[in-house]
Order: structure tokens, then sequence, then C-alpha cells
């Protein structure tokens, strides 16, 4: 079954066919600095076929000089889009790239000895269903 994904301005579509094997949350420096957030949350596969229906010329690909890791983008809105590693012979999906279910749990919290300080008890925190009154919250 085909899962489909855009960016978040539309002008990248995409299509995976294929099977995801490991659904990662990195915790290293370089993920949580590409991401603004704890972790990435990205999709594996060493089989699934990645087949760009619109807007692949959007698409720019970073990579850190020196380490293993890679940023693909849409060079428009900045939305992190699925990177296919031809050399280590995966696909790599940022799971909120995706515009279907994902079917997969997470697999493993990798790189933990990076985690960031402030990632601790975050189940503790006040939830929203949508973005608070700022004067609503309290801190405890």
């Amino acid at each position: 079954m085909n899962k489909s994904g855009s960016c978040l301005c539309g002008d990248i579509h995409f299509e995976v066919d294929g099977d995801f094997e490991n659904f990662f949350l990195c915790h290293c420096n370089h993920c949580r600095k590409d991401t603004g957030s704890a972790h990435a949350a990205s999709l594996f596969s060493t089989s699934a076929k990645l087949n760009w229906i619109s807007g692949k010329q959007q698409v720019k690909v970073f990579k850190l000089p020196a380490t293993r890791h890679v940023k693909s983008f849409c060079n428009n809105c900045g939305s992190a889009l699925p990177f296919e590693d031809k050399e280590g012979g995966y696909l790599a999906v940022p799971a909120g790239s995706l515009d279907c279910k994902v079917s997969i749990e997470p697999t493993a919290h990798i790189f933990m000895a990076s985690k960031a300080d402030w990632d601790q008890n975050l189940d503790k925190a006040l939830k929203f269903d949508a973005f608070p009154q700022m004067d609503n919250i309290e801190n405890n």
C-alpha cells in the first residue's frame, strides 16, 4: 500500500511504496538542532521505493560535513522530507511528512546520551487541544 506525504506549503508531494522496518526517535544533537525539538521521528526502510509526485525540483538536501547526518527539506517552506541514502541502502522518511496514518509504532529511542536536559517528565506538562491563552497558563 502506498503512503502519501507532502510539505507544509504543498509544493512537494511524494509516495512511498513498501513497508518501514524501523521507526526511530533520534535524540542526537544534530537531529535536535535541525528539528528544533526533543528528537527527530523518522521511519526507515531498506526496501520501500520513493516516488516524487510533484515538486522534486524544490527538494534541497543538506549533508553535515564529517557526519552521517542528512536533512532533506522543501526549499520553499523548510518542511522535512524523505531522503534516500543510496550508499547506506535505506530510505528515511520523517514521520510528520506523511499525510496518512503511520502503521508502525516507534521501535527505539536512539542517541539517548545526547538527550536534551529539558526532555524529562514531559507527560506531566499541561495539555491543551489548541494553542492556549498565554495568560491562562499557570506555572506550578
